[in-house]
């Protein structure tokens, strides 16, 4: 049972973080973009690529499988990802922007076959790993305790820094000039372009910090996992259904929406099935917007 939990909140942790960067495209650029999940996978190999560049920090740092230079590669991909989002923007979606949402929705289903296949391309289709180094599971709770709770180092160094990240984008929505700017966007664009805001600076800091936030949680994804060239078309519909869960716009909704799309996963494989992972995800989504259509943290229509 607390296994179950720990996995689903690994799931999660990294579910979240791409949910945020999905949702805030959602309420600001208002349309639903599914070439996201091909940021996140971009970002991973990209700091791939950038970490066997460094010739420094390969040297595993205390009890994780990797060292300083994989730290440094995620803030390289992170703002190559935030560039490679605003360069979609600039070259496909804002000539569209006009043409209403359902164009920018078809068109982004365009980009991420573009994306994905540049991805097999470059990477062709076998898995990597950052590290080969084998690690040892933590016991935090015996197993006389229904089976026991373990945590990679790793793992919980994900979730460690993943409450940091979602902490510190909290503040910085809701105290700095640009992040309150985002938010009156969100909320009101006529309004918030009458007061002084400019729209095309809002959407490009919208665009660079959702590609940021998918690069590092592909680089997550990657750590406690691996990284395949399909990651990003396999964590599109739990990012959605995790945006939806906890209401468009919210980050908190975001996290709390990952962490239940990850916790319904990490318990259908182990009463159903891996086969039925995602339909247990959109089974919870359904339950709670019976209850709560606009999600849990959603602001009511």
């Amino acid at each position: 049972m607390f296994q179950v939990l720990a996995d689903g909140l690994i799931i999660g942790s990294v579910i979240s973080l791409g949910a945020i960067g999905l949702s805030l495209t959602m309420a600001i650029v208002r349309f639903s973009n599914f070439s996201h999940g091909e940021l996140l996978a971009w970002g991973a190999y990209l700091a791939l690529l950038i970490s066997s560049l460094i010739p420094f920090g390969a040297a595993p740092i205390g009890p994780f499988s990797f060292g300083w230079g994989l730290i440094v590669a995620m803030l390289a991909a992170a703002a190559g990802t935030a560039l490679l989002a605003l360069l979609l923007d600039i070259i496909l979606f804002r000539r569209l922007r006009q043409q209403g949402s359902i164009t920018l929705v078809i068109a982004s289903f365009g980009a991420a076959l573009v994306l994905r296949n540049g991805l097999l391309f470059w990477q062709g289709g076998v898995p990597q790993y950052y590290s080969q180094n084998l690690q040892i599971a933590i016991a935090l709770l015996p197993r006389r305790f229904h089976g026991g709770l373990r945590f990679t180092p790793d793992q919980l160094l994900v979730l460690m820094l993943t409450l940091a990240i979602v902490a510190g984008l909290h503040f910085f929505l809701r105290y700095s000039v640009l992040g309150r700017s985002m938010r009156a966007t969100a909320l009101n664009p006529a309004l918030a372009r009458v007061t002084g805001i400019d729209p095309e600076r809002i959407l490009r800091a919208t665009w660079m910090m959702g590609g940021a936030l998918a690069a590092v949680a592909g680089v997550f994804a990657g750590i406690t996992v691996q990284l395949r060239p399909t990651m990003g078309v396999d964590l599109l519909l739990p990012l959605f259904a995790a945006v939806i869960l906890g209401g468009i716009g919210s980050i908190w909704g975001s996290v709390a929406g990952g962490l239940l799309v990850g916790l319904a996963e990490s318990a259908s494989v182990t009463l159903a099935g891996a086969e039925y992972r995602e339909a247990a995800a959109f089974a919870v989504l359904i339950v709670i917007l019976m209850i709560q259509p606009n999600g849990l943290f959603g602001e009511k229509a």
